[in-house]
């Protein structure tokens, strides 16, 4: 050997790796490299994984290699890959988590609630942007991140038409006509026709540059309106953004509630909060008798929640002035007495005190 190395050498220059998913965090910081052993010109690197199916496995291990080899050119390098324990597992989070909250635009966003369901047609959309409306009229600063890519309907919920604005620090989201800022890929298509034909791992990356590099500036909720079901987008935004609990949203049918709970097991699955779940769609009011009708069967809402472990944050009506407001742009006309319920509720749970 050419130059006598000590262990504090290796992992000072390991340190310099940064991990490819989590802005501004290292392997050593991480808690990915537990150990280190040299035996003469032999230098074998522990690299210890969340997951030992990790999709950037082979990228780490490379990283890692050349790393040390650089150290000394006749070093002979090994990487041996095991699976974190829980407790590596619960610090590589918390660090991971934390690294996330520290974006490389400066802003503040002080929570993040993604609205989130099994299936489609249950109005997730509808309630993600009543939420954000409702946050915005009670003095909060609100965005949505809109991470349907393949099926985006948030821009025609709220009248956004035009493309968003370029800087030479990144791009400025969309605003509503009362102060939400809005980002889809919907504002970025010549054509809102157009459809959004990318494999999984394109919609992914859509989606971390919209938390990343999109100039969100300070924010007291950004509300992220996931596509339905449990995969790849809804993977993505549970392990790249800092959630801080997930809204569930429901019909009465048996077979909405069977899959929400689907999306529910994910969740828990990931360590992520749930705040609760609102019945959409849950019955309509007669508007001559006052009559109330269980358009698509009874209730089934109190039982979901009991099966899920959480609470019922409210149900939401059949109401054809949310239909129309949504189809003309006016969502924020809208203002329900049922929905501003959930809101309270959601701001109870979360220990959100009211703006002055």
């Amino acid at each position: 050997m050419t130059k006598t190395l000590s262990k504090k050498n290796i992992y000072d220059a390991l340190s310099t790796i940064k991990h490819p998913e989590i802005a501004n965090s290292n392997l050593v910081e991480l808690g990915m490299i537990p150990n280190v052993a040299i035996q003469n010109s032999h230098v074998k690197v522990t690299l210890a994984l969340p997951t030992l199916n990790a999709t950037i496995k082979n990228d780490l291990i490379l990283m890692v290699e050349q790393t040390v080899e650089k150290l000394n050119d006749v070093l002979e390098v090994e990487v041996d890959t095991v699976e974190m324990d829980y407790e590596q597992k619960d610090a590589f989070k918390t660090i991971s988590r934390e690294a996330k909250r520290r974006p490389r635009i400066s802003r503040r966003i002080d929570n993040v609630i993604a609205v989130m369901s099994g299936k489609g047609g249950v109005g997730k959309s509808s309630v993600a942007v009543l939420l954000a409306s409702a946050l915005q009229r009670r003095g909060f600063d609100v965005g949505v991140l809109d991470a349907d890519i393949t099926g985006p309907s948030i821009p025609m919920m709220f009248g956004a038409q035009h493309p968003p604005t370029p800087s030479p620090d990144g791009i400025l989201p969309v605003q509503s006509q009362n102060g939400v800022k809005i980002m889809s890929i919907n504002l970025l298509l010549p054509d809102t026709d157009q459809p959004v034909v990318w494999r999984g791992p394109l919609i992914s990356r859509a989606i971390e540059q919209f938390w990343r590099d999109i100039l969100w500036g300070d924010l007291d909720f950004l509300i992220v309106d996931l596509p339905p079901g449990t995969a790849d987008a809804a993977l993505t935004v549970m392990q790249s953004l800092p959630l801080d609990g997930i809204v569930l949203v429901t019909s009465p049918q048996d077979l909405a509630g069977m899959v929400v709970r689907k999306a529910a097991n994910m969740a828990s699955h990931l360590n992520i909060r749930l705040i609760g779940l609102v019945e959409n769609m849950s019955h309509v009011i007669c508007p001559t008798c006052g009559t109330r009708i269980d358009v698509f069967g009874r209730s089934r809402a109190h039982e979901t929640v009991r099966l899920i472990g959480i609470p019922l944050l409210g149900r939401i009506p059949l109401d054809t002035k949310i239909a129309a407001l949504c189809d003309n742009g006016e969502i924020e006309r809208y203002i329900g007495d049922e929905f501003e319920g959930i809101v309270d509720r959601i701001m109870e749970i979360m220990s959100i005190k009211i703006k002055e």
